[in-house]
């Protein structure tokens, strides 16, 4: 569907957008990507051009959201017509893993030719790609058998001198 520009638009221009999405903490890379297609296909049929596309990672939530304390944040900045933020977030809107999403105006009239893009489907396939969250590996892991025992440290230079037992400690 075609829409009318806006007599506030320079010809030959368009506005740019970044929109930010947070999907459920539990979303697998291959859910990362069939959002991310989504969003890439309604940005570029309606004529927009894709400047930059970031994972952020599984992040902590500032409070719960849908049930969720933490999420993986997406971030996109995307030149557009006016009408393509509409269908991005009505989409977002209609996605079950999608727990929160904004859209910001950056600028107007931007020319499109002066803002080159480096994405490319490589871009697209890391920005799929989800980060462990450092907080889940700390917890998840386990001690190291090849690590030294703490309390079995000793100094460099006193490895042959034997310390007697405590009296006071024994029975």
């Amino acid at each position: 569907m075609a829409r009318l520009q806006s007599l506030r638009d320079t010809p030959n221009t368009a506005r740019e957008y970044e929109t930010t999405y947070i999907l459920r903490p539990n979303t697998p890379n291959e859910g990362v990507a069939e959002v991310n297609t989504r969003i890439r296909g309604i940005i570029e049929n309606m004529g927009g051009k894709v400047l930059k596309v970031d994972n952020w990672g599984k992040r902590r939530l500032a409070y719960e959201v849908a049930k969720e304390r933490k999420g993986i944040y997406l971030y996109w900045l995307y030149l557009a017509q006016p009408g393509v933020v509409e269908e991005t977030e009505r989409n977002l809107r209609m996605l079950d893993n999608v727990i929160r999403f904004l859209t910001v105006q950056v600028d107007t009239d931007v020319d499109v030719g002066a803002r080159p893009s480096e994405i490319d489907d490589a871009s697209y396939d890391k920005a799929a790609q989800t980060a462990a969250d450092e907080e889940d590996l700390f917890l998840s892991r386990a001690p190291d058998p090849t690590e030294a025992d703490p309390d079995e440290y000793t100094a460099p230079g006193f490895e042959d001198v034997e310390i007697p037992p405590n009296p006071e400690t024994q029975e």
